[in-house]
């Protein structure tokens, strides 16, 4: 019974549209309705075979009368879209044939007032739970379907206007064709979120790619209805479902179906959901900001979407977090679109993407074009300074609390610990964001920063993945993350010496101080690794293969890269105020002296010449500086003597392995740091505390005397690494500056203290030769302790002519005294069979004559 009646309705149905009426059947809107009520009220019966023939009768007229319907379209869409998820497959491959065939073939004769119920059917389509692939179709007829609306926009709005009335307009809060283009973007963000991930994600990328194509068709008070009414409510329904869901593989749900490691759970699969929707606000807020940046409460919508981008980068998934800190730089380049000498320079430009210029109307009064002109007039090239500060704050959360070490309780649990990826990331973004930020950027801003990048560089890598993001030798390189704090910091560096030069605000000069403590710590860290919290993290070049769970990153390269960093920003500033008031080339000093007292136990032999070049090069331009400040540089002078005390005598043994050629190159840098000594410290001792020059001139005594690494007496290796050389320049240093002038002058202090040094140096040198010799027996010593022992007696020769010219009142008596004791160590040399000892003990006892008198019988203080 219930199929005759059904066969009865529907064959009655298509008779009475088939029929010829007069007037036309479009044209008798009571009519239609009559005709086609009784078969729309067949959507009430839940038989299923009444709705196939319901359905099946629709296809049919569709086909055979579709260009008639006219006003009767909201009754046949609502048979189409009369399905529910209790509906078998078939049911809804029926309707969905039907609406197929009204999307494609009848849109362009539908009234215009009824395009919004055909998007509502689709849509409903899209959400049936019974076919999937019916429902990723349904999407696609959602974009064939704004597509429509965009290439016959003209028509629509026209015809909208003319139908609605005054009281609608109100009613509906905006433009008629805006509230089309509402429907549609509503009915995505509900497809958005969809229990199906392929609907997730088809629907996402079509209502972001329908806000970009299409999305300049807008008005400003749509464009707001846009940010509450879709936008933000997705991304808080996205953000709350993806934290509800389960993070356990749901075989049952998969089936037989093999699904890769990253999509296995429904956690992972909502972070997809997660990225790709803040990736496409993100993208909106970039693309389209001229029509944002008008709407009042624009700076409201702003600090959300930062809220919600803060609360994406701080969680654990590393796929979440990573996209969101790439949203969080694509926003941040908004107001990009400046002139190209004001790029900045050495970072790589991101573009936005290309603006969209669409006309609604072909009179040239577009609506972009009325908000383009309005812009222009309010000169709104620049986001207001209060806008870059949240985002300013909130890269400081994400970087402060991202990088915060977890509590380490028990060695099995798995601690979360950022991604280079990330971190990365994060501090890429900061250049970018200091462009805006810089007008109120203060000391207290550059410590927090500091504080960030210190602890982003201390983070391990994972032993599994340190093969892929640590480089190995030979290719020794700095890593991206090291790359972006460089980059970072040369920001800084450039912006400070503008300054400088320009005689900038006191705020960027009081930074320097802090800019320097951030390099020079730095520099440690390529002898002192940071150790992250209490995470275990063994050295890098100390694992082979992914066999211990956290590897520390290699930072020589950066380290060394920091130092010239250092050199090039002192030349700028080194007679700058705060950084002479700053005791900065005290604290280079002193960092520098790390690397510098480990000297062959660093981890690069690179590592300690690059610093002690740098040191030399520094200290050419600080001393001069340090002469004329002598008040600011008091403490200094105590540290550069130890700094030169552990160089030049290394508690680090050479390396064994070390050639002879290797050796002399180490050689000729430390006769540089002794000709340095001799030409910009000794040469200016009268503004120089006196006991850093008696520290100075024990230091060249004690590198005056030839030194042997080994402990055997006889070895022809040893002596071929004896710094003969070096202690040839000590002596010669030592010697320049024991010459007696025959007036008092200015460096009669060191001149004294020279003269007692280089004495108490022969006499060692003499005894030691006279002992080492007799013990030697038929065995000649080394060559290099007989041209030592030459050239120690040619010093004594010329130092005694040279007392001898002085006036009498020069010279103390005391140093009489200690020349007259070397004689009985002299005549026991006699006895060296080395032809040039000989010769040159010979002149030295010819020096001697004028000293030998008759023994007075008086004595005076006890002395003959």
């Amino acid at each position: 019974m219930r199929c005759w009646g059904a066969e009865a309705v529907t064959s009655l149905v298509k008779a009475a549209l088939s029929h010829t009426y007069d007037p036309p059947l479009h044209q008798n809107l009571k009519l239609q309705t009559c005709i086609l009520g009784p078969l729309q009220e067949l959507s009430t019966i839940h038989q299923p075979d009444i709705r196939q023939r319901q359905l099946e009768c629709i296809l049919q007229i569709l086909h055979n009368n579709g260009d008639k319907l006219v006003h009767g379209w909201p009754l046949v869409l609502g048979v189409i879209g009369a399905v529910t998820n209790d509906q078998g497959e078939k049911l809804i491959q029926t309707a969905f044939q039907s609406l197929q065939l009204v999307v494609t073939d009848f849109l362009p004769i539908i009234p215009c007032q009824y395009l919004q119920v055909c998007v509502e059917v689709a849509a409903k389509f899209g959400l049936q739970h019974q076919e999937l692939n019916i429902s990723l179709t349904s999407i696609g007829l959602l974009w064939n379907i704004s597509d429509f609306f965009y290439q016959n926009r003209e028509r629509i709005a026209k015809e909208l206007e003319s139908d609605l009335s005054e009281n609608d307009s109100k009613k509906l809060g905006m433009p008629a064709f805006d509230s089309l283009w509402m429907c549609l973007y509503s009915k995505l963000g509900k497809l958005c979120v969809d229990q199906r991930p392929a609907i997730r994600k088809s629907a996402g990328q079509t209502l972001f790619s329908m806000i970009s194509a299409h999305g300049s068709l807008l008005y400003k008070d749509t464009w707001q209805k846009v940010l509450w009414q879709v936008l933000f409510p997705l991304l808080a329904d996205v953000q709350k479902l993806s934290s509800q869901a389960s993070n356990v593989r749901d075989d049952a749900a998969t089936g037989n179906i093999l699904i890769h490691h990253s999509r296995d759970t429904a956690e992972k699969q909502w972070a997809e959901t997660r990225v790709l929707t803040l990736a496409g606000v993100a993208r909106t807020f970039n693309s389209k900001r001229r029509f944002l940046q008008p709407i009042g409460d624009f700076p409201r919508a702003w600090t959300l979407l930062l809220e919600y981008l803060e609360t994406a980068s701080l969680c654990q998934s590393a796929e979440v977090s990573l996209a969101a800190l790439k949203s969080f730089q694509e926003i941040l380049q908004i107001s990009k679109d400046k002139p190209e000498d004001q790029k900045i320079e050495g970072l790589p430009q991101m573009a936005p993407p290309p603006e969209e210029v669409i006309h609604r109307t072909e009179d040239g009064k577009s609506n972009e074009q009325v908000q383009s002109n309005k812009l222009s007039s309010d000169v709104e090239t620049e986001y207001d300074l209060s806008l870059w500060t949240a985002a300013w704050k909130v890269w400081l959360n994400i970087g402060t609390n991202s990088t915060k070490p977890p509590k380490v309780t028990n060695k099995s649990v798995k601690v979360y610990v950022p991604s280079q990826a990330f971190l990365t990331a994060l501090i890429q973004t900061f250049p970018y964001l200091f462009e805006h930020i810089k007008p109120r950027f203060v000391t207290a801003d550059l410590q927090k920063l500091s504080s960030v990048l210190q602890m982003a560089l201390s983070v391990p890598v994972h032993g599994d993945a340190s093969p892929f993001i640590i480089p190995s030798y030979p290719e020794i390189t700095v890593t991206p993350l090291q790359e972006a704090v460089l980059q970072a910091m040369d920001v800084l560096i450039k912006l400070a010496a503008s300054k400088a030069v320009h005689s900038g605000p006191e705020q960027m000069q009081s930074m320097y101080p802090d800019i320097y403590h951030q390099l020079l710590t730095y520099v440690e860290y390529g002898v002192r690794v940071p150790k992250y919290g209490q995470i275990e993290a063994k050295a890098f070049g100390t694992v082979k293969g992914p066999q211990v769970a956290w590897v520390t990153m290699n930072f020589v390269p950066f380290s060394e890269k920091c130092v010239e960093m250092v050199v090039d920003l002192y030349r700028i500033t080194a007679r700058h105020t705060a950084v002479i008031n700053g005791h900065i080339l005290e604290n280079i000093i002193k960092a520098f002296r790390l690397p510098l007292s480990y000297k062959y136990g660093c981890p690069s032999p690179t590592t300690w010449m690059l610093v002690i070049n740098s040191l030399l090069s520094i200290l050419t331009i600080g001393l001069p500086v340090a002469r004329k400040h002598e008040s600011s540089f008091n403490g200094m002078w105590s540290e550069l003597a130890q700094t030169f005390e552990e160089f030049l005598f290394s508690k680090s043994p050479s390396l064994p392995t070390l050639s002879v050629e290797d050796f002399q190159r180490d050689e000729a840098i430390d006769c540089k740091v002794v000709q340095l000594i001799r030409d910009d410290i000794l040469s200016h001792t009268c503004s120089m505390p006196g006991d850093f020059v008696k520290k100075i001139m024990q230091l060249l005594n004690k590198g005056s005397i030839h030194a042997t690494p080994s402990d055997q007496f006889i070895d022809t290796e040893s002596s071929r690494k004896l710094r003969e050389e070096f202690a040839k320049t000590c002596f010669e240093t030592l010697l320049q500056f024991s010459f007696i002038s025959k007036s008092q002058s200015e460096e009669g202090s060191i001149t004294k203290v020279a003269v007692l040094s280089l004495l108490q140096r022969c006499q060692d040198v003499v005894k030691k030769y006279v002992e080492d010799e007799r013990l030697s027996g038929k065995c000649p010593l080394p060559r290099p302790r007989l041209a030592e022992m030459a050239s120690v007696l040619k010093a004594i020769t010329t130092l005694i002519s040279s007392l001898k010219k002085a006036p009498p009142g020069n010279v103390e008596r005391g140093v009489w005294n200690q020349v007259i004791q070397l004689y009985p160590s002299l005549v026991d040399c006699t006895t060296s069979p080395s032809p040039s000892v000989c010769k040159a003990l010979k002149d030295v006892l010819h020096e001697y004559k004028d000293l030998l008198q008759p023994l007075n019988t008086a004595t005076q203080n006890g002395t003959v």
